[in-house]
């Protein structure tokens, strides 16, 4: 599941709007419609602000291919 998947699913789940969230979170809406949109640059301690809300943080992971990606 991507990043922004992620983030997007557990705000709905919750029942908040991304301005709800981010002002809850401390980011602007701005970065948080970023993250949620999939934006590949961002602010890596902004992201964890917005995950904490959901008691997770960023990691490594074992990277995966698809076909036909170069």
């Amino acid at each position: 599941m991507s990043l922004a998947k992620f983030v997007k699913e557990k705000r709905n789940a919750v029942k908040l709007t991304q301005l709800e969230l981010a002002q809850k979170s401390g980011v602007g809406l701005r970065f948080l419609r970023d993250l949620e949109q999939g934006k590949k640059t961002l602010r890596m301690d902004k992201v964890n602000q917005v995950l904490s809300m959901f008691g997770h943080q960023l990691g490594p992971i074992p990277e995966t291919r698809i076909e036909n990606e170069q």
